[in-house]
C-alpha cells in the first residue's frame, strides 16, 4: 500500500498533515499485519479505507479511522492496536 498517496487522499476528511500521515502509517501497519485480510476475506486498499471513512460519523481522519477499528475491534478482536491516539504536528 502506498501510504503517501493515501495520506493526499485522506485530505477529503480534514485535519492536518501530521494527522493524515499517522492514520496513513497506522493503515499500512494494519495491512502490513495482515489481521483485515484474514477476517474480511479480501486486501485492505485505500479505497476500502476511503469508503469505510466515509461512513463513518464527522470528525477528523483519525477520529473516523478510530470509530471504524472500534466496529472491528467488537466484531473481530485485535484491532485496537492499530488506533491512532497522537501525532507530532511540525
Amino acid at each position: 500500500m502506498n501510504t503517501g498517496d493515501l495520506a493526499d487522499r485522506l485530505e477529503r476528511f480534514g485535519g492536518s498533515e501530521a494527522e493524515r500521515r499517522a492514520v496513513a502509517r497506522s493503515v499500512g501497519d494494519m495491512a502490513d499485519e495482515g489481521v483485515f485480510a484474514r477476517d474480511a476475506g479480501y486486501d485492505l486498499t485505500a479505497d476500502v479505507v476511503l469508503g469505510e471513512l466515509a461512513d463513518a460519523p464527522d470528525g477528523g481522519p483519525a477520529d473516523r479511522w478510530n470509530w471504524w477499528l472500534g466496529a472491528l475491534e467488537v466484531s473481530h478482536g485485535d484491532y485496537a492496536r492499530f488506533q491512532v491516539r497522537r501525532w507530532a504536528e511540525r
